[in-house]
């Protein structure tokens, strides 16, 4: 029985706990009436003005605007500003936007803070090898922080394509080719950006991208056409971005590519139907950069002013840079192709974002030049910077224990990425500064002291492709070439290499070969480099291979040549300092790869999770699904990466045999650590339907684990399956799961694994 006293304190709880229930509604209905009085005085041209975004351009002294668009703020004719950081120069036009116009309506300051605001952190793909969901939340919370503090309010940032074809550059930018683990980060990032309240004034709103599919782009081949059934796009394509949507993510962005033959900023089944009917989002919807008036070239709209309306209509609220809403939208009201209603809601939900940034009670939240001081690039961000950089590093191969090196003897240190700063930060790295990033030469040098001797040379361009230098450098790359020939700059690197103990050979890309519009249909390391590191080789002396790049890449001969290979992406500011950490052991390697390495570029798309054919390979027999020249199974694939470390797998332990609906299974392995190092272990689980009413992937991930082990220590580690894990889509796309037997595998990536076998009733 319960005593008054208790239900008096069972009460007060109760209320306590629905306190920010209550005063969340009360909070909304707040904004909802602010926002709808706003709207009531708002005249046509204003509300068209909230939905046109205007880019400030960079100039030599720093970020610029254009005088006609600085008019157009000052007329009420702009919703918000990308490209625009800088406390001074955001409180300049925040102030033109509040002072000038007749509702003083803030504006929202968007950027590309893709892995880093200034402290700058690998590139997504490379922070995803770290399967630290944790770490990606709390590295895009620290660039919040500085974005915010820079001045900006929103960020064009995660991409979370899932993609299967390394040729696209702009895998760089995303977390690879599994939906589950790109679901998972995908919500790590929205939760770091936006944090518990858009009003903090560090945090910063973020935008999910390339809604949708542009992950799949024909041939690998930039702002191509995507083609593909509703079933792939609901198995694999679409997770990561429902993850964002359910995380609460405040935007999206359209992609450029179109689905089933209507480009995505004009498609009302993915803008509408899906987007806000079945996911229930309630931010707004972004164009890309032009994406609007570029129908035209799509072949869907003759005219700008068909463009504007084909993409409204579908639910682009805002136009990035097109400049179609402000001509078109008016006209198109007036002539009733469009009502005004709809424009009213296109301009709440814009409205509301603002509201909920906290820019109607102080637009200048963010606008602070000591906190700017303060919170950018400050000591506890670079040294998490380098924790999260050693922990992107995958090892690919370690023949006889080469790494980790010694310091001692002589090290050669070799390669046009040896000595390099400004590829160190990689594609799409915004605000970030070259000059304060660590070069591999630096941290290698700092790491050693004076207890090693180190030797450089660098041994040759980063191509010698004289069209593809000016395509890089017209963009940025920043890329001198050598004095000498390349011949001469091969023949002084085998000179140094001749008299060290170990070479450390620094190869790859340049950054501007990978990211947006730099899609290569070789994904090989450059040749000029291959035939550096073959003369070098040619020495016999050991070599470590630590590769540079923003892609998988083509490393067949050179896997089957350099007895140590290390992936370690671009970085970010503090590569050179957590790749020398890896190389001398001070941190052992744990990075698993989110994207499978390809034996050729033939295979592609190569991708751990694939389907069965009806004539599944087989090397032995003719008449199965092969290539008469290379293995089916890429080089390394998803989940791949070695350790310092050694690490065993006892059997697979199941609780049960028979799952029932409701009930769970325990999947349980015992880790052993029966290395000499103490090393971190990426557990991974994945189950396989054998037979379903559809075909199933071999393998699909369903969980994983980060485990750190003292050398020879042993965990029993365990994972919990219940039937809502085992659903698929049926052969009448409903969601739901089926009785029969099912694989679990457990092992450190996608091939090695322990099995067994439950059945579902």
């Amino acid at each position: 029985m319960t005593t008054p006293f208790r239900l008096f304190v069972l009460t007060g709880l109760l209320a306590m706990l629905m306190l920010p229930a209550f005063s969340q509604q009360r909070n909304d209905s707040a904004m909802y009436a602010f926002v709808n009085r706003l709207i009531g005085q708002m005249t046509l041209d204003e509300k068209i003005g909230q939905l046109n975004l205007l880019t400030s351009d960079m100039a030599v002294t720093g970020p610029t605007m254009r005088k006609a668009y600085l008019d157009d703020i000052k007329a009420g004719r702009c919703g918000g500003i990308f490209n625009a950081f800088g406390p001074d120069y955001v409180r300049k036009l925040q102030e033109i936007a509040v002072d000038s116009t007749r509702l003083h309506i803030p504006l929202l300051f968007g950027f590309d803070v893709i892995h880093g605001h200034k402290t700058i952190f690998p590139i997504p793909l490379g922070m995803a090898c770290s399967w630290d969901t944790t770490g990606i939340a709390h590295a895009a919370r620290i660039a919040a922080t500085e974005a915010a503090a820079d001045g900006l309010n929103w960020v064009f940032s995660p991409m979370v394509d899932l993609a299967r074809d390394p040729r696209w550059g702009r895998v760089a930018e995303g977390a690879g080719e599994d939906p589950y683990l790109g679901s998972l980060i995908a919500r790590a990032y929205v939760k770091g950006y936006q944090g518990h309240n858009l009003a903090d004034s560090t945090t910063v709103m973020a935008c999910v991208k390339h809604y949708a599919l542009y992950g799949a782009v024909e041939a690998g081949r930039e702002y191509n056409i995507v083609d593909m059934s509703r079933r792939r796009m609901f198995e694999d394509y679409l997770p990561p971005y429902k993850a964002a949507i359910d995380a609460g993510v405040g935007s999206v962005m359209s992609a450029f590519n179109e689905i089933n033959g209507i480009p995505a900023t004009a498609n009302h089944w993915l803008l509408t139907d899906l987007l806000r009917r079945q996911w229930h989002f309630q931010g707004f919807v972004v164009t890309d950069y032009d994406a609007i008036p570029e129908l035209i070239n799509h072949g869907i709209a003759a005219d700008t002013a068909e463009a504007s309306k084909w993409a409204f209509e579908a639910g682009a609220e805002m136009d990035m840079q097109g400049l179609a809403y402000i001509h078109h939208l008016k006209t198109l009201v007036e002539n009733g192709q469009i009502s005004e209603d709809a424009i009213d809601q296109a301009v709440r939900d814009i409205l509301i974002a603002k509201y909920r940034l906290g820019l109607f009670q102080d637009p200048y939240n963010r606008i602070n030049e000591a906190r700017a001081r303060r919170e950018i690039m400050s000591p506890d961000k670079l040294q998490f910077a380098r924790e999260m950089a050693r922990e992107s590093i995958v090892l690919l191969k370690n023949a006889h224990q080469l790494l980790p090196l010694k310091k001692s003897g002589t090290i050669a240190v070799i390669g046009p990425l040896a000595d390099d700063q400004r590829d160190m930060i990689g594609c799409w790295s915004g605000a970030g500064d070259w000059h304060q990033a660590v070069s591999i030469l630096q941290g290698i040098r700092e790491a050693a002291g004076n207890q090693a001797r180190i030797l450089y040379a660098r041994g040759a361009n980063i191509t010698d492709d004289t069209s593809l230098l000016r395509q890089l450098n017209a963009f940025g790359g920043d890329i001198q070439l050598a004095k000498e020939s390349p011949q001469q700059l091969i023949r002084q690197a085998v000179a140094v290499a001749r008299k060290a103990d170990v070479v450390v050979m620094c190869l790859g890309e340049s950054q501007g070969m990978s990211g947006e519009a730099a899609s290569r249909a070789d994904i090989h390391i450059p040749e000029n480099q291959r035939e550096l590191l073959k003369a070098v080789y040619a020495t016999g002396k050991p070599i470590v291979l630590v590769l540079s790049n923003g892609r998988p890449l083509v490393l067949k001969w050179e896997s089957e040549h350099i007895p140590a290979i290390l992936e370690t992406w671009f970085l970010g500011t503090e590569a050179g300092h957590a790749i020398a950490d890896v190389l001398f052991g001070d941190y052992n390697p744990s990075g698993k790869l989110t994207m499978s390495f390809p034996y050729a570029v033939g295979q592609i798309p190569v991708y751990y999770n694939h389907k069965n054919t009806g004539r599944p390979g087989n090397p032995d027999v003719k008449w199965t699904s092969k290539y008469l020249d290379i293995p089916n199974d890429p080089l390394y694939p998803f989940g791949y990466g070695l350790s310092y470390a050694h690490f065993t797998y006892g059997p697979l332990q199941l609780d049960k045999e028979v799952l029932m609906p409701g009930d769970q299974l325990h999947v349980r392995v015992t880790l052993t650590n029966d290395g000499d190092r103490d090393g971190t272990e990426i557990v991974q689980l994945y189950i396989r339907d054998r037979v379903a009413d559809v075909t199933q992937p071999v393998k699909v991930l369903k969980g994983f684990q980060r485990v750190f082990l003292k050398k020879g220590e042993s965990k029993t580690l365990e994972f919990t399956l219940s039937a809502d894990d085992l659903r698929i889509y049926d052969r009448h796309m409903h969601y739901r799961y089926e009785p029969g037997v099912f694989d679990v595998f457990v092992g450190g990536n996608s091939r090695d694994v322990q099995q067994a076998s439950f059945t579902l009733k």
